[in-house]
């Protein structure tokens, strides 16, 4: 644990501008997604786009792909998000997910892992020799996962978010980016209080 924080505190030295602004856009739009605020989508575009950058750089293909998915996702959910009815009440609301679209997110994260591992193994041989296919896919397809769930205002959302956090922070220690291996520690601690929250509102919705 202390190389850890004498090497989270060195890299803080050195960590420019892009992963400083990345990391607090990341933190405001989860913060406001747990509040099912609309504004999670445009602050987390700028999250995302800066993390596309830094994921190439950093010899992580898998997440510079979900980081490209996230921003076209938050222009889907963003518009899914701000739909309303002839009353100009919101037509998307909190739900949780039923077992037959369990089985749809865990076909879709298996197919997105498939492909990824596969991706990604190509990419290591013959473009990206640092890359770290299996953990890179296993992170990239749970939040390819999470994204799609989000933007349907599904509660299970938050597990998919958590599993990706839990992947993610060993792994970009690993490449060499602790203080956004410590970003996704609080990520972590706020996707489980997402999931606490938006219990609660689906709740609300059931009995409203």
């Amino acid at each position: 644990m202390a190389a850890f924080w004498e090497q989270f505190f060195g890299q803080i030295k050195q960590t420019g501008w892009i992963e400083f602004i990345a990391v607090i856009a990341g933190i405001v739009s989860v913060w406001c997604s747990r509040r099912e605020s609309i504004w999670l989508y445009p602050i987390g575009l700028i999250n995302t786009t800066f993390y596309v950058y830094i994921s190439i750089k950093g010899s992580l293909p898998g997440e510079a792909s979900v980081n490209l998915y996230y921003t076209i996702m938050s222009i889907y959910g963003w518009i899914l998000w701000s739909k309303k009815d002839t009353s100009k009440q919101l037509v998307l609301h909190i739900t949780g997910s039923t077992k037959a679209e369990w089985k749809k997110q865990l076909l879709f994260f298996s197919a997105i892992y498939v492909v990824l591992l596969f991706a990604l193994r190509f990419l290591k041989t013959n473009f990206a020799p640092d890359a770290i296919p299996w953990a890179d896919a296993f992170a990239s397809a749970s939040a390819y996962t999470g994204m799609w769930l989000m933007a349907r205002k599904k509660t299970e959302s938050w597990i998919w978010w958590i599993i990706t956090n839990i992947a993610s922070i060993p792994l970009f220690y690993i490449k060499g980016y602790a203080f956004t291996s410590v970003y996704y520690m609080i990520l972590l601690g706020m996707a489980i209080a997402g999931f606490i929250e938006w219990k609660k509102r689906e709740k609300l919705t059931h009995a409203g």
